[in-house]
């Protein structure tokens, strides 16, 4: 993955009104840390950032005020619930040929329109032990040719080089179901419609239960 440059300057002004100034002049609060350094509170772009941030596992080189760029990977991204920009980051220092445990997308190939089989994920991203400087995008599975009831469990991925799985062998990744017939379909929802309508019934002839205790 290539690295994204991105400048930031130091912030000396801290508060949730100092970070309203500072998102209101187009910029993002952060906080850059790791390898022992005592963190620094920095502004980012607002527009170069959320555009960075846009690919997971994003690295980027950032240099404050100037000074020589340090790599880093954003920790935790907050966001605007309604607006969906930038609200603040935490970034974590890297270096060259480190080790660092991500999270990368599974991404599936090879499916086509066969009506009979359904592929269902047990997972959608994957823990992938990588050097911070080489995070791979997404990690291909290739289902052609699997039938109802094959599975593919992680010790099955074909991981790109350098990437290693921290966790169980076994682990489940993805499984290959029947697909339901309509008439299956029409039936299950027949069925949740009946539910609903005796539930529903059920709470409208119930009798009222009186409160114990003292009347006022």
């Amino acid at each position: 993955m290539a690295e994204v440059k991105i400048s930031a300057v130091a912030r000396t002004e801290f508060g949730k009104g100092a970070a309203r100034r500072t998102r209101r002049d187009g910029l993002v609060p952060a906080v850059l840390y790791g390898h022992g350094t005592d963190p620094q509170h920095v502004s980012l772009p607002g527009h170069e950032t959320l555009l960075a941030l846009r690919v997971a596992n994003a690295l980027l080189s950032i240099s404050v005020d100037g000074d020589t760029p340090q790599l880093a990977l954003p920790k935790q991204v907050q966001r605007n619930p309604i607006r969906g920009n930038l609200e603040h980051v935490d970034l974590v220092i890297v270096r060259h040929g480190e080790k660092v445990t991500v999270e990368v997308r599974l991404n599936v190939i090879g499916a086509d329109d066969r009506p009979d089989r359904v592929i269902v994920m047990d997972q959608q991203t994957i823990a992938l032990e990588v050097e911070a400087t080489n995070i791979p995008v997404a990690v291909d599975i290739d289902v052609t040719g699997l039938g109802v009831g094959d599975s593919i469990a992680a010790k099955d991925l074909n991981l790109p080089e350098g990437a290693a799985f921290p966790g169980a062998p076994d682990d489940l990744i993805l499984s290959v179901a029947a697909a339901k017939s309509q008439e299956q379909i029409d039936a299950e929802l027949d069925a949740a419609v009946a539910g609903a309508t005796d539930e529903d019934q059920a709470a409208s002839t119930a009798e009222p239960v009186e409160a114990e205790g003292e009347s006022e």
